[in-house]
């Protein structure tokens, strides 16, 4: 799993880093809340970890424009704050979970794999002819079964769970190539092999947006 932690407390920051880490986790750790949305430009989380109390831009500034963008990471805020009223609002603009400070590290790791557990429970979507598992790896249309290799499966794994978004080049190329040197190239012949055997429109594309599947 991997995390992103932003928080500008440099002494939690490490401490957190630490223990997260050690329990098998991923973790990118930013202090600069400027520095956000460029993280997610070229990397792909599978939870965010945020605190609102931020120089520069405030937590819930972030998290209203990450959902304004259309992205669906599980997000915990991590706040000193406990009144009702900013959880009331955290939870308005789209936040996932909220915890406050101070709290055991133990319980910020449970609540963690546990908006994990919360997405990855989505095993089955069906859009038109066409349904996906995603727990299994397994796709139909018309409801014959469809093989996929293992990069093609991906994907689509990755369009049909950000659906009704465009998803740019770049975070496919992370998502499913990481670190391999591949280049946009490679992505529009695996999505033209896609098309080949999903219904016509299924994948739609934008120039300088990237592609998007509506469900």
């Amino acid at each position: 799993m991997k995390v992103l932690l932003v928080e500008d407390d440099h002494l939690l920051g490490e401490s957190l880093r630490e223990y997260l880490s050690s329990e098998g986790l991923v973790v990118d750790w930013i202090q600069d809340s400027r520095e956000f949305f460029d993280l997610l430009e070229v990397s792909i989380y599978d939870v965010i970890v945020l605190d609102l109390m931020m120089p520069h831009v405030s937590g819930e500034e972030l998290l209203k424009e990450l959902r304004a963008r259309g992205d669906k990471t599980p997000l915990l805020v991590l706040t000193a704050r406990g009144r009702l009223e900013d959880k009331e609002k955290c939870f308005s603009l789209g936040a996932d979970d909220y915890l406050t400070k101070p709290f055991e590290p133990k319980e910020l790791l449970l609540r963690i794999r546990a908006l994990h557990r919360r997405v990855v429970k989505e095993e089955r979507v069906k859009i038109g002819q066409v349904e996906v598992d995603l727990q299994n790896c397994r796709l139909w249309v018309s409801d014959k079964e469809v093989k996929l290799t293992r990069k093609e499966w991906l994907l689509l794994k990755y369009l049909v769970e950000n659906r009704d978004r465009y998803v740019s080049t770049q975070e496919l190329l992370n998502y499913v190539w990481g670190d391999e040197p591949v280049g946009d190239d490679v992505v529009r012949a695996h999505i033209k092999n896609l098309r080949r055997v999903l219904p016509e429109g299924f994948i739609l594309s934008h120039k300088g947006w990237g592609y998007k599947v509506e469900g």
